[in-house]
């Protein structure tokens, strides 16, 4: 085996204020993200809905430190996962490759063939399977591979999910033993999963296999916590008009309240680094419906972010794809799908990601209206004095 190489995928988030702006208009310029007939209308569609979410946006991630820290933690894990295989033996490097910013994949991919690496190992940091996830990312190096071919490693493998691992189901429980331990009542806790959400149309539609993986990793970890603690599951970010996974995260805990239960500990499952869904929506949104609810007690599960036996199933993941390759792209993009379908990157509420992406939407309607209004020199705009 000649060098190894592991690129880890993740979304990527502005890290301070003033990347808000550039950050949506990198994610609104994808056609995956926004699709319009009129190609020539897509940086322009961006720049207007990136121009005028951007305050709100950094209104959001204002509260939670002023930006995001997905890049700094994916850094951080990246570092000791490299570290950990060169321990081992292994001539490694470890690489991160972002979908809409720094470091972005394609400038992963370069540096890959740059630094002459001969087997790669694809590792999405999503436990789970989805095909608004790890499948878009692997479509993005379909595309990037297929355009320009001298990128492609010689050999490579790709790992679709891996939330099976012991090590991976070990490091969650241990977090959630020691937040049900810190209740006042811990045999009374409602350990409460909560994943990001997903259309019900790519479940039934497309074949996402998400759903079936998210409820099977939670009664993993149920099973591995070995505790008596009553338990469920919801989904968080619903955004839009269609319908979602339910019951719905914010939904369920007001539930909970009614039925009795005082003391939550709420298990962020979908995610393996702190970001906006688990400090802002989860800390903030959702602690504060508990609370209005009457729930006393709500204790969230931290991500697992450097935890030493995530990072160390991380290492366990790589050697064991690279001694045995078994998975491509083409396997991987297709083989989870009945019919071609091309969702959103990620799913999120408020002022978040994906709540950008329906935003957009809607501002892809308004967009067209000005454009009208230029030409024939009637609409609101002209009404009240802005055209």
């Amino acid at each position: 085996m000649g060098r190894l190489g592991v690129l880890l995928l993740n979304l990527g988030g502005p890290e301070q204020l003033s990347d808000v702006r550039p950050f949506l208009f990198n994610l609104f310029s994808d056609p995956e993200i926004i699709r319009i007939p009129i190609t020539a209308f897509q940086k322009p569609l961006a720049w207007l809905i990136s121009t005028s979410r951007a305050k709100k946006s950094r209104a959001n991630y204002q509260k939670i430190g002023g930006g995001s820290p997905l890049r700094r933690i994916t850094e951080a894990q990246a570092r000791a996962l490299e570290q950990q295989l060169i321990a081992q033996g292994e001539d490694a490097k470890v690489y991160i490759g972002m979908r809409y910013w720094y470091p972005f994949t394609e400038d992963a991919l370069a540096r890959i063939k740059k630094d002459g690496i001969e087997q790669l190992v694809i590792l999405p940091l999503y436990p789970q399977f989805s095909i608004s996830t790890s499948g878009s990312s692997f479509r993005l190096i379909e595309k990037i591979w297929k355009e320009n071919p001298e990128l492609q490693p010689p050999e490579y493998t790709v790992v679709s999910d891996w939330y099976k691992e012991t090590g991976y189901l070990q490091a969650m429980t241990e977090l959630i033993s020691t937040e049900i331990d810190k209740c006042p009542n811990p045999d009374r806790a409602h350990v409460f999963f909560s994943a990001h959400g997903v259309p019900v149309s790519y479940i039934q539609e497309a074949g996402d296999p998400y759903q079936s993986e998210i409820e099977d990793c939670t009664k993993l970890i149920m099973q591995t916590l070995g505790r008596k603690n009553e338990h469920s599951l919801a989904y968080q970010s619903k955004v839009g008009p269609v319908e979602w996974l339910q019951p719905y995260t914010e939904d369920a805990i007001v539930q909970l309240a009614e039925q009795g239960v005082e003391e939550l500990v709420v298990v962020p499952i979908s995610f393996v680094s702190e970001h906006i869904e688990t400090l802002e929506e989860i800390d903030i949104e959702y602690r504060e419906i508990a609370e209005e609810a009457g729930i006393h007690v709500f204790n969230r599960v931290p991500a697992l972010d450097m935890n030493p036996v995530f990072i160390q199933t991380l290492v366990d993941l790589v050697l064991r794809a690279a001694a045995a390759p078994s998975l491509d792209l083409d396997r991987v993009t297709k083989m989870k799908k009945k019919i071609k379908m091309y969702p959103q990157e990620k799913w999120e509420m408020g002022l978040t990601t994906a709540a950008e992406v329906w935003n957009g939407r809607l501002a892809m309607l308004g967009f067209i209206g000005v454009i009208v209004e230029i030409f024939t020199g009637r609409g609101p705009l002209h009404l009240f004095g802005i055209l």
